[in-house]
């Protein structure tokens, strides 16, 4: 027996305690504070205390004081909130059979211990104090239990999420066992937040906030469900939602749209609710968070080709944030922004970072989600400390700790609702590079992390040098995958080996006619990656020729289209990796994953291939050529001879330091000096193949083989 404690909007911490303390051993379910927000006479409150429970159903409770209150008062005070908790509950048709509600709630005045329990009998007001409310709610005449349909039905409407995925009709998908039958099955599934989901979704510190979560567990509807609670509470509060991927803009608009009226039955204030890319574009989705804090500096904002020619390509984010957050420490300048949500934080340079932290108000409500793992420009994600700094007196600005009956400002959301349990295996397995011959590529700083994200050992130990075999936990993924599960693994996540792109171009391009003609699947269910930023247009040409000799129409995410659009309905979708994270589709095409193997950034190159195969609502398919792919499908194959498991021994600090150097990005200026011994060894070779170069007899290139010898040690 357990109770979920969602610490909201808390007015009366001390009733908050004395509640928590009589019911938490006795009562399982949830119960959140100052949430949800219901709509009075003529204004909107959050709700005091709101108990979800199956054994007693659906209780709202109304922090009360004898001393300034009389009976008629509360008496009064309860009709108001059960009125507007009922209509709160019957806007939805999951709760209502006819004119009626399926579920009766039940409203509690609780009256705190020092302060008298007014003494009132009547069945439809009920009075208690913590020595008489676990009584009262166990009274079989007061509170009635849910079953298990209603109580998910409940849930999903308390959370607002109740249309979280608007179905789609599939009139099409007609055939048993289809791909388009077996979406329309997982489709029909109400969405509810997990216990880490609600926390991070509702909670809000008083300060800053971080939020750690796999690919798919949900981050980007739980800063937009944060949004809206948060502007339906403090509608004067400027709120500002922020990310990576452009195409995301839509996304959290309509989210946050959506959201927002089922909490207040009103649409958001836009001048009020921000929505912008950390940079800033000229196109609908407008300012971004670093042209806004310029030209409130006075500060011309850079442009992308600018920042590029002068920092390159990596760098020219961080490059230009550099010099601006110069200018606002310089200034001086006065906060902005009263909560800032950030989205994709993985992939933003730590100035922006800070950017944000000087320009948000007092007391720094900054929120910050990220997937280490989706990281395509760094090598990994800084620490707190890093991230924000320090004070003159060497004081990190911001440290992260999760107190007893109080918000939690560190989050880990370990379940993962958009991948199979074993795709999203096979994903850590190549993106961390567990079965790779010459060793892992990458590791978590802290080992029992992989508990964190969902995994549970098997066998061995979660330890520095220990050996250890980890699997999904079954708490880690939708119960859909796991009694009867409607997709089986073997058709889940599949790798192909191709002799020439064009044969893999032609391939992909029969697969998916044969998932539109015959899976009944429509075309934009259909997502195609290519994973080289640099290529994927030119690749794009000439794959759609492929599409093309089929009469199967596409577009290019982000170019033959709007920036901020990424499905179009009726064309399948291809995208560069850049345009794909932060998206998802039910079928996933990773295309040239060849290109992700060999490269002197294996961390990036890793983490772009696991991005890409965790886009997959449903079924996966990595495609490549040469020897590249079949490096992958070893590794693949491994995962699946170990039954979906990660069997590896976990580095030590020492291996775990030189795997982070030898394997994390490079410099402009470090890769111009790879490219150059590049060129040095390859003339050397040529050397020693003529026979005109005896290595023996040279002392410097025995001292290259031993530098290269005691590397490899590692």
């Amino acid at each position: 027996m357990s109770l979920e404690i969602i610490y909201g909007s808390i007015k009366n911490s001390i009733a908050v305690s004395q509640l928590i303390e009589r019911i938490s051993n006795d009562i399982s379910g949830t119960i959140y504070f100052g949430y949800p927000i219901l709509t009075l006479t003529d204004i909107t409150q959050a709700v005091d205390a709101l108990l979800l429970s199956k054994e007693y159903g659906l209780i709202m409770f109304s922090f009360e004081s004898s001393s300034n209150s009389d009976i008629e008062e509360i008496k009064a005070r309860q009709d108001e909130i059960a009125f507007a908790l009922e209509a709160y509950l019957m806007k939805s048709d999951l709760l209502r059979q006819g004119r009626k509600l399926i579920i009766k709630p039940v409203v509690i005045s609780f009256f705190p211990a020092g302060d008298r329990v007014l003494e009132y009998e009547e069945k439809e007001y009920c009075f208690a104090g913590p020595e008489t409310v676990l009584n009262l709610i166990q009274k079989k005449n007061v509170c009635q239990p849910i079953s298990d349909e209603n109580f998910s039905k409940l849930s999903a409407v308390i959370q607002s999420v109740q249309n979280l995925k608007p179905n789609k009709k599939r009139r099409n998908a007609k055939l048993p066992n289809s791909k388009g039958i077996i979406l329309k099955n997982l489709e029909k599934e109400i969405a509810n937040l997990d216990q880490w989901q609600k926390i991070a979704a509702i909670e809000t510190c008083e300060g800053p906030q971080r939020i750690r979560g796999l690919a798919g567990s949900g981050k980007t509807v739980v800063l937009a469900l944060k949004a809206a609670y948060l502007h339906t509470q403090y509608p004067d509060w400027d709120i500002v939602i922020t990310f990576n991927t452009r195409s995301l803009w839509q996304q959290f608009r309509d989210l946050v749209e959506r959201f927002t009226y089922e909490q207040s039955r009103e649409k958001p204030d836009w001048n009020k609710v921000h929505i912008m890319h950390a940079w800033g574009s000229t196109k609908e989705s407008g300012s971004g968070i670093y042209s806004t804090i310029a030209q409130s500096c006075n500060v011309i904002p850079v442009d992308f080709t600018t920042a590029k020619n002068q920092y390159g390509m990596n760098d020219a984010f961080s490059g230009i944030c550099d010099e601006l957050l110069a200018v606002v420490k310089n200034q001086n300048k006065g906060e902005l922004f009263d909560v800032v949500l950030i989205d994709e934080a993985q992939d933003l340079p730590i100035s922006f970072m800070r950017l944000i932290y000087h320009t948000a108000k007092p007391p720094k409500r900054i929120v910050w989600a990220y997937d280490e793992l989706q990281n395509l420009y760094n090598t990994s994600m800084p620490s707190v400390e890093e991230l924000f700094g320090s004070n003159k007196d060497g004081r990190p600005l911001v440290s992260l700790h999760n107190s007893k009956n109080s918000a939690r400002q560190d989050i880990a959301l370990p379940v993962c609702y958009r991948n199979t349990p074993w795709a999203l295996t096979i994903a850590h397995a190549l993106g961390f590079g567990i079965y790779r011959r010459e060793g892992i590529v990458q590791f978590f700083d802290t080992p029992a992390f992989w508990e964190d994200v969902g995994y549970e050992v098997i066998s061995g130990d979660l330890g520095f040098s220990s050996k250890v075999t980890l699997q999904r936990s079954p708490e880690s993924y939708p119960k859909y995958f796991k009694n009867k599960p409607i997709i089986s693994p073997e058709d889940a996540i599949q790798i192909f080996s191709f002799n020439s792109e064009k044969e893999q171009y032609e391939w992909a391009a029969e697969q998916i006619l044969q998932n539109i003609e015959k899976d009944e699947l429509d075309p934009d269910d259909i997502l195609v990656i290519f994973p080289n930023a640099n290529t994927y247009k030119n690749e794009f040409t000439l794959f759609r020729e492929s599409l093309l000799q089929r009469r199967l129409n596409s577009h290019l995410a982000g170019v033959t289209t709007s920036q901020d659009t990424f499905v179009i309905q009726g064309l399948i979708t291809v995208s560069g990796i850049n345009r794909a994270k932060g998206n998802e589709a039910p079928m996933v095409y990773v295309m040239n994953t060849n290109w992700c193997v060999s490269g002197i950034e294996m961390i990036k190159l890793r983490n772009i291939l696991f991005t890409a195969i965790t886009r997959s609502r449903a079924w996966i398919r990595i495609c490549g050529t040469g020897t590249g792919i079949k490096i992958l499908e070893q590794e693949f194959n491994s995962v699946v001879k170990n039954n979906y498991s990660l069997d590896f021994t976990v580095p030590s600090k020492e291996e775990l330091q030189h795997i982070r150097r030898i394997n994390r990005d490079r410099t402009s200026d470090e890769q111009k000096e790879i490219k150059q011994a590049g060129k040095k060894i390859k003339e050397l070779n040529d050397l020693v193949r003529k026979g005109i170069l005896n290595p023996d007899t040279m002392p410097e290139l025995q001292e290259l083989i031993k530098s290269i010898e005691l590397a490899n040690k590692y």
